[in-house]
């Protein structure tokens, strides 16, 4: 008995396939508690939920998105700093900020190294960079390489995820 061959066609939708699906068989290996435990300010969903906004909740714990055009920290010009909406982690200085034009607040760095975190989000089926708030884990946005110079890099932002400290 002949085994039939794989087109090339085949092998790359096979692959394509087992690609996609790896997020969410490795999404399943740790729980939310065992995962809040591993940020210096981790808290339980629970605890979460009666800390936040709906809105927050969706954004931070459950990497939602809110509609571009509607925080107005869109139009936050002043001196000072955003913070974590969780937990007040200092993470983009007023000085980084600029109008990119998307409808989140957009920043061209954080504010220093150890104040977001990334990790690899394929949730539209291709790789982006997610960027996280290196002391609660909660969810930020996503950093694309489409910024302006000195890092070419924006941090797109949702607004909800963020506080504003004016200096």
């Amino acid at each position: 008995m002949r085994l039939p061959l794989l087109s090339r066609r085949r092998l790359i939708a096979m692959s394509a396939a087992t690609a996609a699906a790896l997020p969410f068989v490795s999404a399943c290996g740790a729980s939310p508690a065992e995962a809040a435990k591993s940020y210096p300010k981790g808290k339980s969903n629970a605890e979460w939920k009666k800390l936040l906004t709906r809105e927050q909740y969706y954004v931070l714990r459950e990497a939602g998105t809110e509609r571009a055009f509607t925080s107005p920290l869109n139009k936050e010009h002043r001196k000072g700093t955003f913070v974590c909406a969780a937990c007040d982690n200092r993470l983009y200085a007023s000085a980084t900020k600029y109008d990119s034009g998307t409808g989140w607040p957009s920043f061209w760095q954080a504010i220093d190294k150890g104040a977001v975190g990334t990790s690899t989000d394929f949730l539209l089926g291709y790789p982006r960079t997610e960027v996280h708030c290196a002391d609660c884990g909660g969810h930020l946005g996503h950093i694309f390489g489409d910024g302006p110079q000195p890092t070419g890099k924006r941090h797109c932002i949702n607004g909800v995820a963020l506080k504003f400290v004016p200096a």
